[in-house]
This record gives structure tokens, sequence and C-alpha cells, in this order.
């Protein structure tokens, strides 16, 4: 039985930014139903958050809900509005791994960190502390239940939105109290569409910016830099060497967190032909350039194992025998795989100091671009586009 089916405690906690999925998410959620309490974290330690919007999009949603039916069966007050300071440990878990990734070389995913470190741990956590069964976010992915496999993520209808690669790394016992309202709607415009017939002021604001915890008007760069403080370790700070495949010095780079694999802009430097980053030493300090087509590989080691069916590194039973498919970043699209072990001892040495010691390999049927060290790489059964597991990407090869 799903969460949708069992109705005779119908609390939920709803992640609410303020923004126009997760008012239009209380806004569904309220007319199914349940009676929704909103929550709000705090992650900015310089406070540039936004509490009372949240707290005001709560209030919107129910105010709508209220005015669209003759009899409600539940009223806003403020006790429906929870409020979390979370900025230390976000800090400490996200906000640090984000910094020391792209110290070494390596582009991260800070919200693959927060989701099951912060993010929907809290949001239990709450629930529990409400006798709340249900939690709920405004997240583009669905859940389902079978009795084989348990709980899963699978895409979402809206599949420039869907959002199920950043959730790999979320437990059964966690997928299995989640509702994603938004979870059938084809298109961002049509979530958009409700909160303008509705009267919802979120309805015309822009999407969230794209590392939440680095406002607009901050360099990602200057970030790191302000982060490390002064600290005496000046990995990937410290300026290096360009070099070619050969190991021929080209010319000089400002840093390793400057860059990433792929990249071809903000280089400063002329080689007569496009030229990209392919690969990043950080043992070395140093960036290697070349044509796009050395960019396109077929085989990733990847390390930090989750597979939802196991809840740990362990690779579910009969794996080999599915159809699959991978996505290498978040706006990639899905591409056949196969898995093979990999010997721990080969990789050990391009190892996240917190990875576990297990790898795979991960072989495509066609070239993958850019596969990145640090970003995840999530794998799909193309049997019902569930969400199987993943981890992180150490290599390409």
């Amino acid at each position: 039985m799903n969460a949708e089916q069992k109705m005779k405690n119908n609390k939920i906690v709803l992640g609410m930014s303020g923004g126009v999925d997760s008012t239009t998410a209380a806004l569904l959620l309220l007319e199914r139903g349940y009676d929704v309490y909103g929550m709000y974290f705090n992650i900015h330690e310089t406070g540039f958050g936004g509490r009372e919007e949240a707290r005001a999009a709560l209030r919107e949603a129910y105010k709508a809900y209220e005015n669209s039916i003759m009899k409600c069966e539940h009223h806003f007050s403020e006790d429906k509005f929870i409020y979390k300071d979370a900025s230390h440990e976000f800090r400490d878990i996200v906000i640090s791994d984000f910094c020391l990734e792209y110290k070494h070389g390596r582009t991260p995913n800070p919200c693959v960190i927060c989701n099951p470190d912060i993010k929907f741990r809290l949001l239990t956590e709450t629930a529990d502390a409400l006798g709340a069964p249900y939690v709920a976010t405004g997240h583009y992915a669905k859940t389902v239940y079978d009795e084989a496999r348990g709980a899963h993520f699978i895409a979402a209808k809206a599949s420039k939105k869907d959002q199920s690669y950043m959730l790999y790394r979320l437990p059964q016992e966690i997928i299995s109290r989640l509702i994603f309202p938004l979870a059938e709607f084809a298109e961002k415009e049509s979530v958009r569409n409700i909160a303008r017939k509705n009267g919802l002021s979120s309805a015309e604001k822009s999407d969230s910016q794209e590392i939440c915890f680095i406002d607009n008007s901050v360099d990602y760069v200057d970030f790191i830099k302000n982060f490390n403080g002064d600290s005496e370790d000046k990995t990937g700070i410290e300026e290096g060497n360009f070099i070619n495949a050969e190991g021929k010095v080209l010319g000089r780079h400002k840093g390793l967190v400057n860059y990433t694999i792929g990249q071809r802009k903000g280089l400063g430097i002329a080689l007569g032909y496009p030229a990209f980053i392919t690969e990043i030493d950080c043992e070395n300090n140093t960036v290697t350039l070349g044509k796009n087509e050395t960019l396109f590989k077929t085989e990733a080691i990847i390390c930090d194992l989750f597979f939802t069916e196991t809840g740990n590194a362990e690779l579910p039973c009969g794996i080999e025998k599915r159809n699959l498919s991978a996505k290498v970043r978040y706006a990639a699209p899905r591409a056949a795989v196969k898995i093979v072990s990999a010997s721990d001892k080969k990789y050990e040495k391009v190892q996240s100091a917190d990875s576990s010691s297990t790898v795979l390999k991960i072989i495509f049927d066609a070239p993958q671009r850019a596969m990145t060290p640090g970003q995840s790489l999530v794998i799909y059964d193309d049997d019902g586009d569930k969400v199987i597991g993943g981890g992180r990407i150490l290599k390409a090869l």
C-alpha cells in the first residue's frame, strides 16, 4: 500500500521555499484532503534566506484552498509553519564537501548530499515529532512501490524538470513516506497556470538559483576562497600549469577551483584551435587541454555507491539481467549501460576521502561527453524508469 492510499492520519510535512513549486504543491495537497504543515530550512549563516516568504506562501496556499471550496477541512494557523535553522550542519556537511571537491579538481552535486543528509532527514524527523505519516516536496519525481523491490523513484513526466537524479541516495524508509504532488505534470508551465488560476503570487517567480547557498551576486570561486579563510592549505587555489596530453606545458592556470571537465570558456589561453579541459590533476596541480573529440568516452569508474533496493553499496540481485541506462549529469539524457566490477586498488588514489572502498565500472553503449569526476552517475531500470542507484564518478576511461 502506498502513501496515497492511506488517509486515516492525513498530516503531511511539506518542504517550503516560497517558490511556485512548493506553494502549488501545498495547494494541491490541501485539495486532496491533507493537513499540510509547511517547513522552511534556513541554510544561510548570513541570513539571506526566505523564512517570511515561505510562511506567506503557505498562508496564501491555505487561503486559495479556502476560497475554492464551500467547506474546508483544514485552516491555516501559525503552528502549521515550522522553521528550522540548519545553517551549521549544512555548512559542515554540504558546503564543506562542495569546497573540498572543487579544490581537489572535482565538480560536486551539493543537492545529492543535502537531500539524504539534511533536507529529507529533517522533514522525516519533524514528521515523526508531529505524528505525521507523510512528507512532501515540490520536486518533479514520482514514487512507486512493488512487493519485490520495495519503494523506488521513477522519472517524472516533466522530462526537462525531472529531479529523480538528485534523489537517488534516499533510503526506502523515506521514499515510502514521500508524496510528490507535481509528479504528473508534463511541464513547469502547467504548474504556473495552476498558481495563476488560484491567485498565488509565486506564479511568476523565477526558478531558484543554480547553487542555493551562494547568492547570485557572488562568484562561486570567491565563495570557495572565502570559505577557505586564512588556512595555509591552498590546494586548488594556487596557480599551476596547463598541459597537453603529452605533458607539454601550454601556459598557466588560475587554480583548479576555476575549472571543470569539458569547459572551454574562461581559459585565457589561445592554442590556434578550440581547446577544452579534458583532465584535472590535483596531485600535480595541472589542467590538461585537448580537442572536443577527446572528451567522448565509453567507461566510467564510480565510487561512494548507493542502491535503493539494498540500502547500501551492495548491488541488487540480478541487476546484470536488467535493461539499464544511466545519466552522467543532471541535464544529460539517459544512455544504455552495463555494470561490471572494478579493482579497488587500481582506483583508490583517485577516490574522495569519504568514499567507500567499493568501486564499479560502468560501460556505455555509446560514448558520453565530459564524464566529470565528482558528478553523480545515476542508474535507471528502463523497464519502468525506476531509479536503481548510482555513485560519484571517479574517472572516465
